[in-house]
């Protein structure tokens, strides 16, 4: 037998917490002394603590705990459950790295106020291209929305012109519509020849902008702020209007997770105004 003191060390928890399970009922000790009030548990009641931590750190209630082990949990319904929330926890870090990735770039961007402009705007006429492309929806225009969908997206459409029997003719084109459900994403790339095998891609012509205030940005699109920044400043000081979603054009990807070395035009459809 082992006193509480013991029992909490052996099995990684506070005196505290053993207290509180005992009660409320859900981990009773063995043993009770009598005269002095002391409480002492048993090893055979190690697995039992074990499962208690282990679906409370899973998301449970002390209640829901309680039934789950009235109904005598398995290893391997445990094992099922903890894949789960570690599913769950490595998709909140991702989304909580992309947020912060997010402020960090607003940040840049805020410090370069009043700073001389690194970004050159051109106005230009860009021309109709033929295109191969695929589609999916995401819930808002911003950024944490947006890289969850196309990334994997431009993955698919690699994969499908590899067996379209299209060839690559020039850059990736990423643009963006709003439809009632959120922000359709495009997800395009220049391609010439014709389709020759079974292909989940639309080919289709993304027509030409008459004008274009373009700008080239260096770096991953979640530090673009600085080169929309410009664009906004350009487009108010030369009187136009951007009425439009930026288009994308992928000039130069070195394959790399952090997007270093990407070289990307920005093009904003523009009339005077």
């Amino acid at each position: 037998m082992f006193s509480i003191g013991d029992f909490a060390r052996l099995g990684l928890v506070s005196v505290r917490m053993l207290r509180h399970y005992d009660g409320i009922g859900l981990l009773p000790p063995a043993r009770v002394d009598d005269a002095t009030g002391y409480r002492w548990y048993a090893a055979d009641q190690l697995p039992r603590l074990n499962r208690i931590v282990a679906l409370r750190k899973l998301g449970f209630s002390l209640h829901q705990v309680a039934e789950l082990l009235d109904d005598t949990v398995s290893v391997e319904q445990l094992h099922g459950m903890l894949r789960l929330r570690r599913a769950e926890l490595a998709a909140q870090v991702a989304a909580d790295s992309a947020r912060l990735a997010q402020v960090e770039a607003r940040l840049r961007s805020i410090e370069r106020e009043g700073k001389m402009p690194s970004v050159d705007v051109v106005l230009k006429k860009v021309p109709p291209v033929r295109v191969a492309e695929l589609t999916a929806l995401a819930a808002s225009y911003e950024p944490e929305d947006i890289g969850p969908v196309i990334q994997p997206l431009y993955a698919r459409v690699e994969a499908e012109l590899a067996r379209s029997g299209l060839t690559v003719s020039g850059p990736g084109i990423a643009y963006y519509e709003d439809v009632p459900d959120g922000v359709l994403v495009h997800a395009a790339v220049q391609v010439s020849g014709e389709v020759t095998g079974d292909t989940e891609l639309q080919v289709t012509f993304l027509p030409g902008l008459p004008e274009a205030a373009t700008a080239v940005h260096h770096g991953p699109m979640s530090e673009s702020g600085t080169a929309f920044n410009e664009l906004a400043r350009w487009l108010t000081d030369n009187g136009y209007r951007g009425g439009q979603y930026a288009r994308e054009v992928y000039l130069h990807c070195p394959p790399n997770v952090e997007q270093q070395g990407w070289i990307t035009e920005l093009q904003i459809p523009v009339t005077r105004g």
